[in-house]
């Protein structure tokens, strides 16, 4: 890429849509706050904490749904319960989950 060329940034809007939402007042006054001090309106501000709890939760919902087809995988070939929740302790002691 050459120094000079100009660089386009394209966004693929997705779809919106409406959703009311009632908040306690004294909520909303510190998320005012909090946004004016990291220099973004609420609702920005409301859909960041939206997207960064949601990734959470989805990234939970995933790593329980790899250990539940893992123990599975592992019954169909290791007769012992125990030694398949050994395993399973081992994973999540290794991977911090």
């Amino acid at each position: 890429m050459l120094l000079n060329e100009e660089l386009t940034l394209k966004l693929n809007p997705r779809p919106q849509e409406r959703f009311s939402l009632n908040i306690p007042t004294d909520t909303l006054v510190s998320l005012k706050k909090v946004a004016n001090r990291k220099d973004m309106s609420v609702e920005a501000l409301l859909k960041f904490y939206i997207g960064q709890g949601l990734r959470q939760d989805l990234t939970k919902l995933f790593s329980d749904r790899v250990l539940e087809v893992t123990a599975q995988v592992l019954s169909q070939h290791i007769q012992s319960e125990e030694e398949i929740s050994l395993i399973l302790a081992e994973i999540l002691s290794e991977s911090n989950l």
